[in-house]
């Protein structure tokens, strides 16, 4: 195999390489000794069909196999020989026809991982905002809580509803004197204050008693999810069939016992866990977007434009989705547009410290254990009662969804051990100077919203959708719910990069074509750069 360097720009290689005549005819050789023995044709035994029939018969196709076959040799022996670990897919072009007898040339192009020389993780400094989970954080969750529990009870006839109040009504809705689609309805339950139903329907209520008859005028929010409602006047006649006043829950051993629990002390106490683990996470996502800020700080790499390309297309495809659920898409989109090198520089960042993160893994021997591997494929099959043992199989047999599954373990992995050699300083603040710390980095685009991805290994962008970290500062949009006819608008909360084709071998398929079927020469490529199932060390967030 002739291999011969064409282009050396940056992460950017390409290669000319040549398979022998003699090289390709001994592998099609090889493989008619092979297919003789087993072939079946009209008129012979089985492995006795004369080995020059066989290549009349089967020539072209047993060639196509050959080439195939020299191909992805030809690329591994490319990625071996100059130490070659492609960040994305190789492109593999064949050049020119290919002939009988003759050389066959093709072209192997791909961007690299840059090679880290200097990672820089010592004199980590990092402040941790604390915050203690206190009594009155407890009483205020218990309070809630008796909150959800509440129940209601009838009031006098003479009673004239409030807010906070509940009444059961009947109601018929008009616009335009015509009754429209959902404005009408009996037993309905409305507590007043709820915000539930469109702008100025609640306040209307106040006041009312058992068995009022009411109109009910309002309009039709501009934005309401209904076109044809959209800013309508319309018109409801109310009829009151009761008047339900809240009747406070009381806070003892009994209420515990609503939620299974023995005693208020009990409830307290579990309450207390709770709100102790939601502060440590919230306290974990400040630090970890400081300590990604400094290494993004002390680092600058050139990073692989295809990774970043692919990178940005997931960032975008996600706000545009959301820009399409706007109340005017148009308007969305032209603004996304003009923020679009700002996310294009999000998507550089994620994968610049994306594959900072995986170095400082491999560098210093961190690793998912196959124990912990297991819980994951287990917590993952649980999602999919009935299919256990098919989502088991799956990451089994399939490296590239394991990867997936596996990075964001991997990358906390990677954090944690980061965070152990930092210098902490501990600072107590009130759970709501945490949370506005955290929202002022989400309102700096690309400061530490990163949802970064590294998994290489020798191989391509892995990606999980699924990882559950932080993520880009897609600024959200609120997405109309289906609601009732006339309730309030309500706000609803990689894989392989492509392999270019290959010009296809000239292989006809014969209808008794050999035992193995003749497919695109890029399809091995393909298998040549993806990850071994023994590459356990990922990272993606």
């Amino acid at each position: 195999m002739q291999i011969a360097e064409t282009l050396n720009q940056g992460l950017r290689r390409e290669y000319s390489l040549v398979i022998p005549a003699a090289a390709l005819a001994a592998r099609v050789d090889a493989r008619l000794a092979e297919v003789s023995k087993t072939i079946r044709m009209p008129g012979f035994r089985p492995g006795k069909v004369p080995p020059n029939l066989v290549r009349k018969m089967h020539g072209e196709a047993l060639r196509g196999e050959a080439l195939q076959a020299a191909v992805n040799d030809g690329v591994q022996q490319l990625l071996s020989q100059h130490q070659l670990r492609p960040a994305n897919q190789p492109q593999v072009d064949l050049q020119g026809e290919v002939a009988e007898g003759a050389d066959v040339g093709f072209k192997v192009a791909m961007e690299i991982l840059p090679t880290l020389e200097d990672v820089k993780i010592d004199d980590l400094a990092l402040e941790k905002l604390v915050v203690g989970s206190d009594e009155i954080a407890v009483d205020e969750a218990i309070k809630r809580l008796a909150g959800q529990q509440q129940r209601t009870e009838a009031a006098a006839p003479a009673y004239e509803a409030k807010t906070g109040d509940t009444l059961v009504i009947d109601f018929e809705g008009r616009v335009d004197g015509e009754l429209f689609d959902g404005g009408k309805g009996e037993g309905m339950r409305v507590k007043i204050g709820s915000g539930s139903l469109i702008p100025g329907f609640e306040d209307q209520l106040v006041g009312a008693k058992a068995n009022d008859e009411r109109t009910v005028k309002v309009s039709f929010p501009e934005d309401y999810n209904v076109a044809y409602l959209k800013g309508k006047p319309a018109e409801f006649a109310i009829v009151v069939q009761a008047v339900e006043t809240p009747v406070e829950a009381a806070i003892d051993d009994e209420f515990a016992k609503n939620f299974g629990i023995d005693s208020l002390d009990a409830l307290k106490e579990i309450l207390k866990e709770q709100l102790d683990s939601e502060l440590g996470s919230l306290t974990r996502t400040h630090m970890k977007r400081k300590l990604l800020d400094t290494l993004a700080s002390r680092h600058d790499f050139e990073v692989p434009e295809t990774m970043v390309s692919s990178e940005f297309d997931q960032i975008w495809a996600q706000l545009d989705q959301e820009a399409a659920q706007d109340a005017d898409p148009a308007a969305a989109r032209a603004q996304l547009e003009g923020e679009r090198a700002d996310y294009r520089r999000i998507a550089e960042r994620r994968v610049r410290l994306g594959l900072l993160l995986s170095e400082i893994g491999q560098r210093n021997s961190i690793t998912v254990s196959q124990a912990e591997m297991n819980r994951l494929i287990g917590q993952e099959a649980a999602r999919y009662p009935g299919e256990q043992q098919q989502v088991v199989k799956f990451f089994q047999e399939n490296a590239m969804a394991a990867a997936q599954l596996r990075a964001p373990l991997y990358e906390d992995k990677v954090v944690d051990f980061l965070l152990s050699k930092a210098e902490v300083t501990e600072r107590s603040v009130t759970r709501a100077d945490l949370e506005a710390a955290i929202e002022d980095e989400d309102e700096t685009p690309g400061s530490a919203h990163i949802h970064d991805h590294a998994g290489h290994d020798h191989a391509g962008h892995v990606h999980g959708p699924d990882c559950g970290h932080d993520h880009a500062p897609v600024k959200a949009k609120a997405v109309k719910g289906k609601a009732a006819a006339f309730a309030a608008p309500e706000a609803e909360a990689v894989a392989d990069v492509p392999v270019k084709k290959a010009a296809k071998a000239k292989a006809a398929k014969a209808e008794a074509a050999p035992s193995e079927p003749v497919v695109d020469v890029a399809a091995p490529v393909a298998e040549a750069a993806k990850p071994k199932p023994k590459a356990a060390k990922k990272v993606a967030e």
